[in-house]
């Protein structure tokens, strides 16, 4: 099963998983579709947005072991 860090961009954690996307816009992060996306890290969306981080992966990780499940 694929796990995400703060140290992946956005892209990448799309890459592994696309149901991801809402998530990731609950925590301000609406530039799915921007190529600046594809080389921002959750840590550098969420600090732009004001956001946990640590929330986030936490979050995006649940969600990826339930569609494993």
């Amino acid at each position: 099963m694929a796990t995400v860090d703060r140290t992946m961009s956005i892209g990448q954690v799309l890459d592994i998983d696309r149901t991801t996307a809402p998530i990731m816009m609950e925590y301000g992060m609406h530039c799915m579709g921007c190529p600046f996306s594809m080389m921002e890290t959750l840590e550098q969306g969420c600090a732009a947005h004001g956001t946990d981080v640590d929330e986030l992966v936490e979050k995006l990780n649940a969600h990826l072991a339930g569609q494993q499940a």
